[in-house]
């Protein structure tokens, strides 16, 4: 017998928060937050090692198109080759040293070159030629081709590695994590917004800012309409170095109307719920008496009739969400990829946080890139697809709602951070995801981590 279960449907057998108090440590150490030599050795024993994402495949649609990766002070080429693979390098020249490419991104069909003395090298990596070859002294070229590093795909996200022993992306992933994000169709998502910014507070502030909903009630107020926080509805799955977290949008005990009243704000938040909004009220309106009063049958509430449109709306695009639950229609689940990836995604849309290290070495200070994607037909995708946005003055780019008090909150919380007389952090039960980022954080800079 064929099995008709979904990957999303693990939510329903998964374990909820009293099942996993008390597995992690409530005590955060906060030298990590603002400790120079903290940041040095988490540059060689994380960022040095681990998986992390570049960019979107979409960014290198042509033979020849790269992109730079910087993580720190190191600097990296992605290239589609010729034969349509991406390959990553050292960007440096082997000859001296110099900078092969400079800049976010451009076009090198022909191959690189290299300014400084006129050494050129195929996309492949491998050294053409050299200025005067003849009186160079027998260069091996096979021998001095640019310097590897891994790259894969995943979900449309292009990944590199800087540590040319990395275990294969699939392996850091997983093929249970890969199986149920296989539904949503990341890979054919467009870039609706994508920003880059540099903050005020250390990477993991971030991280843990976007891996917990207990600040939700002071920092997002206007979330509760929509958003049931309570503890024990709150599902998770643990992998070795992943998470992912799940809080159902809907709020237990609450009228028809406020639910219909939360739900109809939902886009001041999420913007991709604009196009679901009129096929829902279409479907309230088969509740509603003449005096404006909701009465929902039992089994019916705002949330089942946002399930019900959003399919209806995707599918009519000729979408395929078939591999999606009803409960995805609707709730975000909240993915984390250790060591910097946070994304929430619902059927149609997804939302993801990035944060590295400042390349200055500042821990007080990071970048981070916010993007969104949707899941749209193939002919109107160029029509809301957007370019990154490198935001240079502080402030001057305003987020959708949520997004910009998360952007004030963690700017905030650093502040409050530099005290030196603090020197940990408690957690809630609430914050096991926050635990367990930090877990795994402590395992790797222990050189614990199993790859």
């Amino acid at each position: 017998m064929t099995s008709t279960a979904l990957p999303g449907e693990w939510v329903d057998h998964a374990p909820g928060l009293d099942d996993l108090a008390g597995s992690f440590t409530s005590q955060v150490s906060t030298d990590r937050y603002r400790s120079r030599e903290y940041a040095e050795r988490e540059r060689a024993a994380i960022w040095m090692k681990t998986w992390q994402i570049a960019g979107r495949v979409d960014d290198l649609p042509a033979v020849g198109d790269w992109m730079e990766y910087k993580i720190y002070d190191q600097s990296f080429l992605i290239v589609r080759g010729k034969d349509e693979r991406l390959r990553g390098f050292v960007n440096a020249c082997r000859h001296r040293g110099n900078a092969i490419c400079q800049g976010r991104t451009g076009n090198a069909k022909r191959g690189f070159l290299c300014q400084y003395h006129l050494w050129s090298y195929d996309l492949d990596g491998r050294l053409k030629g050299l200025l005067r070859e003849q009186n160079a002294g027998g260069i091996d070229k096979s021998d001095n081709s640019l310097i590897t590093v891994p790259v894969d795909t995943f979900g449309g996200f292009i990944f590199i590695n800087p540590d040319p022993g990395a275990q294969p992306l699939a392996e850091w992933i997983g093929a249970e994590a890969m199986a149920t994000l296989q539904p949503y169709h990341l890979e054919l998502m467009s870039t609706v917004m994508n920003v880059r910014e540099a903050l005020d507070c250390n990477w993991k502030v971030v991280m843990d800012a976007f891996n917990e909903g207990y600040h939700v009630n002071g920092v997002h107020p206007q979330l509760l309409a929509v958003l049931n926080i309570a503890p024990e509805t709150t599902r998770y799955k643990f992998f070795e170095n992943h998470t992912i977290a799940m809080a159902p949008f809907d709020v237990v005990g609450a009228t028809p109307e406020k639910q219909v009243e939360g739900t109809l704000s939902l886009p001041e938040t999420f913007p991709g719920t604009v196009a679901v909004i009129p096929r829902f009220q279409e479907l309230v309106k088969e509740y509603t008496a003449d005096d404006g009063s909701i009465d929902f049958p039992d089994g019916v509430t705002a949330r089942t009739l946002l399930q019900k449109a959003t399919r209806a709306h995707l599918t009519e695009m000729g979408l395929d969400v078939s591999g999606l639950t009803d409960a995805q229609m609707s709730d975000n689940h909240g993915w984390f990829l250790f060591p910097n990836f946070m994304m929430t995604i619902r059927a149609g849309e997804c939302h993801v946080i990035l944060a590295r290290p400042h390349p200055d070495g500042d821990p007080n200070r990071c970048i981070w890139h916010v993007a969104s994607y949707m899941y749209l037909p193939k002919e109107i995708a160029d029509q809301f697809t957007v370019d990154l946005t490198e935001v240079d003055e502080p402030g001057s780019y305003k987020y959708f709602e949520a997004l910009q008090q998360d952007y004030q909150q963690m700017q905030r919380q650093q502040a409050g951070l530099r005290n030196e007389s603090l020197d940990h952090l408690m957690l809630v039960n609430e914050e096991i995801v926050v635990a367990k980022f930090h877990d795994t954080l402590d395992r790797w800079m222990a050189g614990k981590a199993a790859q």
